[in-house]
C-alpha cells in the first residue's frame, strides 16, 4: 500500500520492538553471510570490515529516525516507521526489474542503450527516494521538508557507514603498494 502512495499502509507495520527487530534481521543476516563467504575465501579482515561497516549503516537508520522523531515529538510512532523503512529496502528488487524492463523497452523503441540505462536508473533512484520519503511522512506525520531532511540524513549516514570504510581500506591497500 505504501509503495503505491497509500498512507494508511503504514498501519500494516507493528509499532513494537519485535517489529523493528524482525525488520532488522534480514538486513543483518545478508551482510553476515556475505562476510562469512568472503572470510572463507581468505579475506577475513576485509570480511570483518565489510560486515561491521554495513552493520553500522543498518543500525544508523533506527537511531537517526528515533532521534528525529523524538525532536519532532513523534517518538510514539518511530518503531512503526523504522520497521516500514527497513522493509522498504526490499522494494529495490521489484523496482529494479521494472526499471530494467522499461530500459529494455526504450532500447527496443530506438533509444540508445546508455541513455535508456541512465533514465531507468534515475527513475529507480527517484522512486526509491520518494518511497522512503512517503514512509517517513506517513509514519511520523511530518511535513514535506522535514521528511525530506530525515531521508537525506538517513541516506547520508547509511552511505557513509556502509561504503566509506571499504573505500578507505582499498585506498590504504593501494597506497601500501
Amino acid at each position: 500500500m505504501l509503495a503505491r502512495g497509500r498512507a494508511d499502509g503504514i498501519k500494516q507495520f507493528g509499532n513494537t520492538v519485535d517489529s523493528v527487530t524482525a525488520s532488522l534481521a534480514p538486513l543483518i543476516a545478508f551482510p553476515l553471510v556475505g562476510a562469512a563467504w568472503t572470510a572463507m575465501n581468505g579475506q577475513a579482515e576485509f570480511a570483518a570490515l565489510g560486515f561491521f561497516s554495513r552493520l553500522c549503516g543498518v543500525l544508523a537508520l533506527p537511531l537517526i529516525t528515533y532521534e528525529f522523531a523524538r525532536l519532532a515529538r513523534r517518538d510514539a510512532d518511530w518503531m512503526r516507521t523504522v520497521a516500514a523503512l527497513n522493509w522498504s529496502f526490499w522494494m529495490l528488487l521489484p523496482a529494479l526489474l521494472v526499471a530494467a524492463a522499461l530500459g529494455a523497452m526504450a532500447v527496443a523503441a530506438g533509444v540508445a542503450q546508455t541513455a535508456a540505462e541512465q533514465v531507468a536508473l534515475a527513475l529507480l533512484v527517484l522512486y526509491l527516494a520518494w518511497y522512503q520519503w512517503f514512509i517517513v511522512r506517513a509514519g511520523l506525520r511530518l511535513g514535506m521538508v522535514r521528511a525530506l531532511l530525515l531521508v537525506l540524513l538517513n541516506s547520508a549516514a547509511i552511505s557513509l557507514f556502509s561504503v566509506a570504510p571499504l573505500l578507505f581500506d582499498q585506498l590504504e591497500r593501494l597506497l601500501a603498494r
